[in-house]
């Protein structure tokens, strides 16, 4: 789009605009001095009251009186008085005459209303012309250049992720020597699709591939594709991709692909507009070159949806999936965003590292920014290992409102909730230990137990799965051995523990009814809420399925019942601690139950997986 106009030019107009009226509206010179009519200045003459008179060619007549006075007249319409000269001479009135002549300021004067007129016409004109043209603009690419001022972003840069950037590796590789490829007779490849949850690094890893390979990197988003006008993607298709070639070696990044790169024809009503753009995209990631060194590298968290001719090889010959960083990496992308922060000798990052599982590098970032503030709300400038406790609770569970209190029996409801949890989590075979449990309100939760895995796992066993079912009924099962009732605090343990039977009989097979079956996709997806709701299997196997659903259920509400019904004397100790100290942490629950107390840290403690389940 051509740019715009400098705003001087509409203040310009606007001034002469403002003149313009102003010639129109305000009176002229001539206009200041007093009207007389031809009798009336007759008479004055007469009267000895006229001191000067000067006589114009049109018949205007001007003077001044006696009394310092001008004043305007002019003869009678087409007449001019042979008498009035000698009257004029009789009474010593100095007499002059008018010169025929225009000045050119005058004549200027004159012409500045016709010339602002035409003016304004030009400018009209061509502020059309710039919407004209803006419409025959709008298929041009929206894409970011960074040519001149190239990503100095590099590996270096990007913390953990070894196995990704050995994968994009040849990609600079082939930017920079791609002789080495033509010798033997290799194509390099023409896009990677980079795939893995919010918030891994997907961006910043495609500008570290742009700054080692030291080449234009053309960035835009799927979104900025599609327009209200038909043809417009496609056309915008086009020109990104000529860009490139004009620049080539190049990279085009293309951010949050599936916004065009949907799969066509799985829908009810389709867009035939995207359609139309993919298709643009499929023609020219299949139709150029590859040795004229243009790379696609494409970022999306929702591979489930893009259309199979875009995977295929030849377009994206790469896919390289950037997962959650595993506690090494999460370690050092720790240590990249606490650069040039004073950390206090107690902050261990390892221990941080290990408290955070879950957590993407976005996660960190932020992790460390809200720990600097609770530094700043304590007026420190040093950040200890306190502030970064602080900070993973208020973003895992939301802020703490010291304001909303809890009423005496609420508040010892939720301490035997809580008490449950933990306990059947220390006395679970394949538990996780219990790092700490508040009571404590915070965000949408009246209480929590957080437990710490002490290894990252990666699979689970049916035992684990079984015995956090338990876990998460052991709050429901402490109220009905306690309190002899259950409370709406319940329900986040139940629609957790729900969601994980499910999945266990419908995904993971197991169950001895319904056999070795599993329903579960086999794409993965990083977005909640993907899942498709047309279901793979009949109505009588939904029938099977909430039965042995419900089944699990009962065997793990009976299986907390009964440890803690065995142990009900560490029940009351461990409600009546949470009630004097509100927050304890996993020591305290070993004491309880009489066993040696652990060395695990508070500031290592990480909510479960399913913590909704565990607070009320």
């Amino acid at each position: 789009m051509p740019p715009s106009p400098p705003k001087w030019r509409n203040w310009l107009l606007l001034a002469g605009l403002l003149v313009t009226l102003a010639l129109f509206v305000l009176p002229t010179p001539g206009q200041s001095a007093t009207k007389l009519d031809y009798t009336q200045l007759e008479k004055d003459v007469t009267a000895g009251q006229v001191s000067s008179v000067s006589l114009g060619p049109d018949g205007n007549i001007t003077g001044k009186l006696s009394n310092g006075t001008s004043f305007t007249s002019s003869y009678p319409i087409g007449v001019q008085d042979p008498t009035f000269i000698p009257l004029l001479n009789s009474h010593n009135v100095q007499i002059s005459t008018q010169a025929a002549q225009t000045s050119i300021a005058s004549v200027l004067l004159n012409l500045l209303p016709l010339a602002l007129i035409v003016g304004l016409f030009l400018w009209t004109g061509r502020a059309a012309r710039r919407q004209l043209s803006g419409l025959g603009a709008i298929g041009r690419s929206r894409g970011k250049v960074f040519d001149a001022e190239r990503p100095k972003t590099t590996f270096a840069d990007v913390a953990g992720y070894e196995g990704a950037k050995r994968e994009v590796t040849e990609v600079v590789d082939f930017l920079k020597n791609p002789d080495r490829y033509q010798r033997a007779g290799a194509v390099g490849p023409k896009g990677v699709l980079m795939i893995g949850p919010p918030g891994t690094g997907k961006t910043l890893l495609a500008r570290a591939v742009a700054g080692e390979a030291g080449v234009p990197f053309i960035s835009v988003t799927g979104s900025s594709f599609v327009e209200m006008f038909v043809g417009v993607g496609a056309a915008r298709v086009r020109d990104l991709f000529a860009d490139a070639r004009k620049r080539a070696p190049s990279i085009v990044f293309i951010d949050e692909i599936d916004a065009i790169g949907q799969r066509r024809g799985g829908q009810l009503m389709s867009n035939d507009e995207r359609d139309q753009t993919l298709n643009q995209m499929l023609a020219e990631m299949d139709g150029f070159d590859p040795s004229t060194g243009v790379v696609v590298i494409a970022a999306t968290n929702r591979p489930e949806v893009l259309d199979p001719a875009l995977l295929r090889p030849g377009r994206f010959d790469r896919q390289v999936v950037i997962p959650l960083p595993a506690q090494r990496e999460r370690r050092e992308i720790l240590t990249v965003h606490t650069k040039g922060k004073a950390l206090s000798p107690d902050v261990d990052l390892d221990v941080v590292a290990r408290a955070t599982p879950g957590f993407s590098g976005a996660d960190l970032a932020n992790l460390v920014n809200e720990a600097a503030i609770f530094a700043v709300r304590a007026d420190r400038a040093v950040i200890e290992a306190f502030d970064f406790n602080e900070a993973r609770d208020r973003i895992l569970l939301g802020h703490r409102d010291s304001s909303n209190a809890l009423l005496p029996d609420e508040k010892h409801s939720v301490a035997v909730h809580e008490s449950g949890h933990a306990l059947v989590a220390a006395l679970s075979k394949h538990g996780d230990p219990v790092a700490k449990v508040t009571i404590l309100p915070a965000g949408q939760a009246l209480g929590v137990t957080e437990q710490l895995p002490v290894d990252e796992r990666h699979l689970h066993s049916e035992g684990y799965l079984k015995d956090s079912l338990a876990i998460r009924m052991g709050g429901r099962a402490a109220e009905l051995i306690v309190l002899g009732e259950t409370s709406t605090g319940a329900s986040s343990d139940l629609a957790g523990a729900t969601e994980l039977a499910t999945r266990m009989v419908r995904d993971y097979g197991m169950s001895a009814t319904l056999g070795p079956v599993g329903f579960g996709s086999s794409t993965p997806m990083y977005l909640s809420g993907g899942e498709v709701s047309n279901r793979p299997y009949a109505e009588a196997t939904q029938r099977v399925i909430d039965q042995e659903v419900a089944k699990l259920l009962r065997a793990a509400e009976k299986q907390a019942i009964t440890t803690l019904t065995d142990h009900r004397d560490s029940l009351d100790r461990l409600t009546d601690l949470l009630l004097e100290r509100e927050t304890v942490d996993g020591a305290d629950v070993d004491r309880v139950l009489g066993r040696i107390p652990g060395t695990m840290s508070v500031l290592g403690a990480t909510v479960h997986p399913a913590r909704k389940g565990q607070g009320l």
